[in-house]
């Protein structure tokens, strides 16, 4: 695992060796960034969900202000800051080693508005639209900000987030794997 572009561009990250975390693949994680370049420069992004936190060293390596990343296991955790070290992103990122729903109340009660979120949670765990739900009702998206949901069960989440105030406005397949691009409903 390596980050693709930017000012780390090269780097190898490390990562964890486990069933219960699954990285991102090259070849999706190139899509998605070249999917949402313009939203990139300075902006506020959020790793839900983030492993080793390879997508959020890659916002700050293209270019984003600050990235806070969320994930509840310690070795997880571990490994982010690990990398945030070997990557010299250290001060530009702020880990919150918790569940998801504190660490989202947490950023609320900060005041932190996030441009870009990417959601990415155990893929048979139905926790993306319960994220996606708390995101909106808390108000932490910006007025442009967008939430990108990484899945493997396309079906159950577009049929889920019909329910919620956004928009699915792109949607894109890798294999077995779909990203889904959402707004806000205005």
């Amino acid at each position: 695992m390596r980050v693709i572009s930017g000012i780390a561009r090269g780097t190898k990250l490390y990562s964890i060796d486990s069933l219960a975390t699954r990285p991102t693949l090259d070849r999706v994680k190139e899509s998605l960034f070249n999917i949402i370049r313009e939203k990139i420069e300075s902006c506020i992004a959020l790793d839900l969900f983030a492993g080793s936190g390879a997508i959020g060293i890659e916002f700050l390596s293209r270019g984003a202000k600050k990235v806070f990343f969320c994930e509840k296991s310690h070795e997880a955790t571990q490994m982010i800051y690990k990398n945030l070290e070997k990557t010299k992103f250290l001060d530009k990122s702020k880990v919150y080693e918790e569940d998801y729903k504190k660490c989202l109340k947490e950023l609320q009660k900060e005041n932190v508005k996030i441009d870009v979120v990417f959601i990415d949670p155990p893929y048979k765990d139905d926790l993306a639209l319960k994220a996606v739900d708390q995101i909106i009702s808390l108000d932490l998206l910006r007025k442009n900000g967008i939430i990108i949901i990484e899945t493997d069960e396309k079906e159950r989440e577009l049929k889920g987030l019909e329910e919620l105030q956004v928009e699915v406005y792109d949607l894109r397949k890798y294999g077995r794997v779909y990203l889904i691009f959402l707004s806000r409903k205005e």
